[in-house]
């Protein structure tokens, strides 16, 4: 933990990298653990439910999977997220790059957020592009339908569909420029999203997650622990 904060303590332009693990302690289920989504029994996997293909195959069916068991609008953040808000505002903190969908830290107070995956927060027409908010989804006895009769999508990046270009590269940027990366709450095994840290050129290379990940022989310093016990030294 000394370590962590003089690493903290040395850098001007810190990025974070962050995953489901990060909201675990929020309580929302990650995706690869034992007790994640895909460990679960459905009628389909839960990778081929949350495929673009599915939406619009099955669309009620997609929409009573992901009300059930994507949103959870009640969530708090944790001491992960609101560490991480501390440290944007003491200026430390220059980003962070997240591939999670639940807004949990702009709740935190966070305000240079890189959603690589969208946001349920988000929602949109897909024949007239009006944007509603997610009560327009939660309320819907089924598939949410727009005044124009278009079926109104979730903005989150489903499996088929490619990531926002403009995310991608402004993240890339950041890592780039960060000489300290800190990475957090994910077995780094989604791409193109793990890929961004191919950029990093920086000394400081910091993964906190409970279970190791292929990177842990380049990091210089990695803490298999939660992510919100670790970072709580800087709320």
């Amino acid at each position: 933990m000394h370590m962590l904060q003089d690493y903290v303590e040395k850098s001007m332009y810190i990025v974070f990298f962050g995953g489901a693990g990060v909201s675990t302690e929020s309580g929302i289920p990650d995706f690869r653990s034992v007790d994640g989504l895909y460990n679960e029994k459905w009628k389909y996997p839960p990778e081929v439910m949350i495929s673009r293909s599915f939406f619009k195959r099955q669309t009620e069916e997609f929409f009573d999977f992901y009300k059930a068991k994507l949103l959870y609008l009640d969530a708090q953040p944790n001491k992960a997220h609101l560490a991480l808000a501390a440290l944007e505002k003491a200026g430390k903190l220059k980003a962070v790059i997240t591939q999670n969908i639940d807004g949990l830290h702009q709740k935190a107070g966070s305000e240079n957020v890189l959603e690589l995956h969208g946001s349920v927060w988000r929602n949109f027409c897909l024949k007239c592009k009006e944007v509603h908010p997610v009560s327009t989804v939660t309320d819907a006895a089924g598939v949410p339908i727009c005044n124009c009769g278009g079926v109104i999508k979730p903005d989150i990046v489903l499996y088929e569909e490619q990531l926002d270009d403009d995310i991608m590269i402004s993240a890339m940027d950041h890592i780039a420029r960060a000489d300290m990366l800190i990475i957090g709450g994910t077995s780094l095994a989604v791409y193109p999203a793990a890929g961004l840290l191919d950029v990093y050129k920086g000394q400081r290379l910091v993964l906190i997650n409970k279970s190791a990940t292929h990177m842990d022989m380049m990091a210089d310093l990695v803490i298999n622990d939660s992510i919100g016990d670790t970072l709580s030294c800087f709320v």
